[in-house]
């Protein structure tokens, strides 16, 4: 049995009781991936400790977890258990999964961990059905590592953005760019009305859709108009 106090991660992996903006990120993906996994039967590679693989399978119809890490992989199994959920051990190009078996593929920061990418997208272009869906992240070396002078000893191969879009184009079609970052601000809105806005919320390993802001203060913006 692995217990929180005893299991060590040597890398990079996130953790479902971190909370930072490497989580944020984390989870804004996963959330982003729960709108497309809905009844589906979904791969998500690189699982790690199992988090983002339990997030997806409270929508999805199936979900499996495969990861390099037999002790990643023997946590995830302890910790995160449903009927429609399975963890498997298995490395980016060789994917224990049958071909043309998935509906939705995620993997979100795999792929500069390592530098067999090509391998790895002919084994996810294997599994997908002809119709499937690849959601998948990479941090843009520009702005992650070069102009910020930053080495992650964790990663392999790092790709600019414009090397990762001719990866994905080179063996899928359709592809639709999307772009992350941090950002810090206030948000003032109107009263009863938030349209344009997703509110995600963390607790015991779920992301819910808030339906409700939750606001601290009320402006009051007054329009006074003369009596006649």
């Amino acid at each position: 049995m692995i217990s929180e106090n005893t299991k060590k991660w040597h890398g990079e992996r996130l953790e479902a009781n971190t909370y930072d903006d490497i989580a944020i990120e984390h989870l804004h993906r996963y959330a982003v991936a729960m709108n497309l996994a809905e009844g589906k039967a979904v791969l998500d590679i690189a699982s790690g400790e199992g988090y983002g693989s339990n997030l997806l399978a409270s929508v999805a119809k199936s979900v499996i977890g495969v990861d390099i890490s037999e002790e990643a992989i023997n946590y995830a199994c302890q910790r995160y258990k449903r009927n429609n959920l399975k963890f498997l051990q298995g490395s980016v190009e060789h994917i224990p999964i049958e071909s043309n078996s998935i509906d939705v593929v995620v993997s979100f920061e795999t792929i500069e961990h390592h530098e067999k990418h090509d391998e790895m997208m002919r084994e996810i272009k294997r599994i997908l059905k002809s119709d499937g869906i690849l959601v998948i992240s990479s941090p843009d070396k520009l702005n992650y590592s070069d102009i910020p002078n930053f080495k992650n000893s964790y990663h392999v191969k790092e790709l600019y953005s414009e090397e990762f879009k001719a990866l994905i184009d080179r063996y899928f079609q359709n592809n639709i760019m999307l772009f992350q970052k941090m950002v810090y601000g206030s948000l003032i809105f109107p009263e009863n009305s938030t349209a344009g806005f997703s509110d995600f919320q963390e607790a015991t390993s779920l992301l819910i859709l808030s339906k409700e802001f939750e606001t601290l203060f009320t402006i009051s913006a007054l329009l006074q108009t003369k009596a006649r």
